[in-house]
């Protein structure tokens, strides 16, 4: 790939797993904040799991929300710097790659960390 490709390399995570992050994180969202609005009975096993943790571990649920948010950061902040490491110098490209990894974290990351701008195979 040609150095000004490389330049505004991005990628869209799959729609897979832009769904099951958005869907995982409203639902923790959901039980952290909004916990009797819930309809567990209609949930089957999810909804008994979420039920006990609201129930026996809602210390834990709601630092774990804000710790997963704080990782979601730090996974994006390291996306800006594989962006420098790999010589993404768009500012535009690399506010693309820092939103799309911090609303859905390794999905996105996981793309940067593969892309090699010089194209060749990763050494193992």
């Amino acid at each position: 790939m040609a150095r000004s490709d490389s330049s505004s390399y991005f990628r869209r995570s799959s729609l897979f797993w832009m769904l099951v992050v958005t869907v995982s994180l409203s639902f923790f969202t959901w039980t952290v904040f909004w916990p009797r609005d819930v309809p567990y009975s209609s949930l089957g096993p999810l909804g008994a799991l979420a039920k006990h943790f609201v129930d026996y571990h809602y210390p834990a649920m709601y630092y774990g929300w804000f710790l997963a948010w704080v990782i979601h950061l730090s996974e994006a902040l390291f996306a800006l710097k594989l962006c420098s490491d790999k010589r993404i110098d768009s500012t535009s490209t690399r506010l693309l790659w820092f939103t799309q990894t911090f609303l859905f974290g390794f999905a996105s990351l996981g793309l940067l960390i593969k892309y090699k701008p010089d194209g060749r195979p990763k050494r193992q």
